[in-house]
């Protein structure tokens, strides 16, 4: 599956456009990372506990959306961008969206 921001991709041609896929995923925070990040907090820097927690759930996001897209018969997914919300005092959303695509190689023959 090729997965891209862009609403093309090089040498590819879109022989059918089939539509919104979106994949989506809601964790909460973790009681025990929750209080570690807090003490990073006070004292500055990155908060590695909810960068990897954030990096799992955008990930999870983006399968599910590939999966959608598979069953569609998609070879691609073009225009693929990600949300986020946070959905409860300790819950945040991350969807990732696109648009599915049959492509075809473009290139002409040597």
């Amino acid at each position: 599956m090729i997965v891209v921001t862009t609403d093309s991709i090089h040498n590819m041609r879109i022989v059918r456009t089939l539509g919104l896929v979106r994949g989506t995923s809601v964790r909460g925070r973790h009681l025990g990372k929750d209080i570690i990040a807090s003490m990073r907090n006070a004292v500055g820097g990155e908060i590695t506990e909810y960068t990897k927690i954030l990096s799992e759930t955008r990930e999870q996001a983006l399968d599910r959306m590939v999966e959608e897209a598979e069953t569609l018969g998609a070879n691609a997914i073009i225009v693929i961008r990600f949300s986020s919300s946070e959905i409860a005092t300790n819950a945040a959303e991350v969807l990732a969206y696109g648009t599915a695509v049959v492509v075809e190689d473009a290139t002409p023959p040597a």
